[in-house]
């Protein structure tokens, strides 16, 4: 519930279930030329404006309302990253996006492709948080291979919800809490509207981004085109091209009973020019030598995702409706030169060849959740839904007899399938300053896989494995809220969530390796205390300390005759202190519109295997710092400046911690501005990315170090009708 009116901004079409707020004001004007001596004041009463539906598009933050539609938010820790008090942001910069979101860490690459992770849980394509677009989750599946290859442009984006702690009771198991990107709806305001932005930068940097959108009558439209491509900061195989379009219509949007339908499409290929070392001696692609240089020369990487959408939201007398059903078909392929090493070059047989992995993943699903506010005055809320979902990924590996072929003989073929159908239920009840919602959510998974070829199984003489498993997941959760006074809220959320066997995991390709029988879904717990305020001098704060329990997780057991089991060995234990601050500096006055703003978050993470084979270690990618601040300027809505700075401490890009996959700790600086032109229909925007040139990397994988690009900056034009 967003109980403070200057939370609100312009914005399309905002719809404010409290209309009396207008009549009070039409009231209260005309009697002030009366001659009568002048009355007492008036206290008027305290209003309360809600935000109807995510449809509605007019939630702003700094924290996601208690009842958000049909979902209740009471009681969980959220962080809104609201884009439009920022510059805009060029080149999905996850450095700029994430810049107000602590607790979510950030493993740079210079591909289109991103991986963040949460409070010390592995980063790689956000594969143990939930990530959803308008409540669509977008994963390429959510349980056997739960990566977020596609994440949609930035530009189209009004803001990332995040939620942590309770998040799986709303979104799913994912033990990362839940990343929910909403996007542009039609305007509501105008029939025609739209504009291009035209961007080049360096290393061959050039995008566009060209949009529509308007309502007439009923329907609204909203449609994009967005290209974006690059050479890369290495010198060879680190090019980039994608190319995206969203096409979308709204009816009746600003009535009772709205709906909308998405069609989209996105076709991405980037090179993958292979990691680098600081080891030196034959066929090593050294870091301090040449930064730049590629160890791969032929890998490429191709993903094309086609998506259909329809969402429904109806306001009840008590409550609300939402029902959304999709169906996404996403494919995933790569072809990768045999040989080589951690940073050095493919070298020996193996090098004459090349492994091609083809995914594709065809899914379906829908969802219907319910809102229902009863009791006196309709305090209490309950909040109910359920979803089904289904999806068939045959996935097929070939080796190649060049590093450049492009079709081979079939090594591995599996068929895989998945059905899910969850349910849940969260009520909320208020008792004065008071407030508790009690959660359970019911997991049912059913995830088969088959192997139709194996090669390496049938050398050795081995059968063919087929896996189905059916998990039945209960998961409860609890949280509270106490509100001392107007403005102030401490919390505390308690909840459950667990991690499915992935496919790899259920059916190994490799033929010495076996799955124990009695596998289970990895759990965890999550235990979290805060306090967060927003003061009339414009200073927000939240603040919350964590216990993070990750246990049953997937690691090998040694077997006799050099044979391995997948069993559930692993548990970590991640806790620390999260606090985030904003304070406005130069508040807008009558007669003005200047504003600066000055942020600053922090996670401190202390984070820790207990059991298992990396027992006493620290999980991958877990810093036991990380710090951004920065200042924002803005004059009005056509001046815009930012400064951002992005602190991280030193970790490891493995379980095992070893040195040649260590972080080191770094300090990376951007400058923004946006400007629009006065009089004219033209706006400009720029900026200089690493600012202070810090030579870093922050991600590590199997085949090396992955640079970091170096100080490099970026110009754009955009014309607007």
């Amino acid at each position: 519930m967003l109980q403070i009116l200057s939370y609100f901004r312009p914005c399309r079409g905002p719809r404010l279930r409290s209309r009396s707020l207008l009549a009070w004001l039409w009231l209260a004007a005309p009697l002030s030329a009366a001659s009568a001596p002048p009355a007492p004041p008036v206290q008027l009463p305290r209003f309360q404006v809600e935000a109807e539906a995510e449809f509605d598009h007019v939630i702003q933050g700094p924290f996601l309302p208690d009842v958000q539609g049909a979902k209740i938010n009471a009681g969980k820790k959220t962080t809104i990253l609201d884009f439009d008090g920022q510059p805009r942001i060029n080149g999905n910069n996850y450095r700029q996006a994430l810049a107000e979101a602590p607790g979510l860490i950030l493993s740079e690459e210079t591909s289109p492709l991103v991986s963040i992770g949460y409070r010390g849980l592995e980063p790689h394509r956000a594969q143990f948080t939930q990530v959803l677009k308008d409540g669509i989750p977008i994963h390429a599946d959510q349980f056997g291979y739960p990566e977020a290859y596609y994440t949609p442009p930035l530009d189209t984006v009004d803001r990332i919800e995040f939620i942590r702690g309770g998040a799986a009771l709303l979104y799913g198991p994912q033990p990362g809490g839940a990343l929910n990107y909403v996007t542009h709806r039609p305007r509501t305001d105008r029939g025609f509207s739209g504009s291009s932005l035209h961007t080049v930068g360096s290393d061959g940097y050039y995008s566009t981004f060209s949009h529509l959108d308007g309502t007439v009558g009923r329907v609204g439209y909203y449609g994009y085109l967005n290209h974006r491509q690059s050479e890369g900061i290495r010198s060879a195989n680190g090019d980039y091209r994608l190319t995206s379009w969203l096409g979308r219509l709204a009816l009746d949007a600003t009535s009772a009973s709205r709906w909308l339908l998405t069609l989209e499409t996105y076709a991405e290929e980037h090179g993958e020019p292979g990691g680098l070392t600081f080891a030196s001696g034959p066929g090593a692609v050294n870091y301090l030598t040449d930064r730049r240089a590629p160890s791969r020369q032929h890998d490429r990487f191709n993903l094309e995702r086609d998506a259909a959408s329809l969402i429904w939201e109806h306001d009840l007398a008590a409550g609300t409706f939402a029902w959304r059903t999709w169906a996404i078909d996403y494919t995933r392929a790569s072809r990768r030169q045999g040989g080589g090493g951690f940073g050095t070059l493919p070298t020996g047989p193996a090098a004459q060849t090349n492994t091609q992995e083809h995914q594709r993943f065809r899914t379906l699903g829908t969802e219907a959740r319910l809102r229902f506010d009863w009791g006196p005055g309709a305090r209490h809320v309950l909040s109910t839904g359920a979803q089904l979902y289904g999806s068939t990924s045959p996935r097929t590996d070939r080796r190649g007899t060049s590093a450049t072929a492009t079709t081979g003989t079939v090594q591995n073929q599996s068929r895989r399938e998945v059905f899910y159908a969850p349910v849940y239920a969260e009520n909320l009840f208020r008792w004065g300053a008071f407030s508790l919602t009690p959660g359970v959510r019911l997991e049912q998974v059913r995830q088969s896989v088959r192997e139709e070829v194996n090669l390496a199984k049938a050398a050795a003489g081995n059968p063919l494995a087929e896996r189905t498993d059916t998990d039945t997941e209960p998961l409860f959760g609890l949280a509270a809220t106490w509100e001392p006074a107007r403005g102030a809220q401490a919390y505390l959320n308690a909840a459950e969530s667990f991690r499915p066997v992935i496919f790899t995991q259920a059916v190994p390709n490799g033929a010495t390796q076996v799955v124990n029988a009695d596998l289970a879904p990895a759990r965890a717990r999550q235990l979290e205390l805060g306090y967060r305020t927003q003061t009339a001098s414009g200073l927000v704060l939240d603040a919350s300390v964590f216990h993070l329990e990750f246990s049953d997780q997937v690691g090998t057991a040694a077997l006799p005759g050099g044979r391995s089991s997948l069993v559930n060995v692993g548990r970590s234990v991640h806790r620390g202190v999260e606090a985030a601050g904003r304070q406005e500096l130069l508040r807008p006055r009558a007669g003005g519109s200047a504003s600066l703003q000055l942020y600053a978050n922090a996670l401190l993470l202390d984070a820790a295997f207990r059991e298992g084979a990396f027992a006493g270690r620290r999980p991958q990618y877990a810093p036991r710092h990380l710090v951004r601040t920065g200042l924002q300027f803005s004059r009005g809505p056509g001046l815009k400046a930012g400064l951002s700075g992005t602190f991280v401490g030193a970790s490891h890009a493995d379980d095992t911690n070893t040195d040649q996959r260590r972080v080191p700790a770094h300090a990376v600086w951007d400058l923004t501005a946006e400007w629009a032109v006065p009089g004219t229909a033209l706006r400009l925007i720029g900026g200089v990315n690493n600012l202070l040139d810090e030579d870093y990397y922050s991600r590590v994988r199997a085949d090396g170090i992955d640079p970091a690009p170096r100080r490099h900056g970026y110009l754009g034009a955009a014309i607007e009708f």
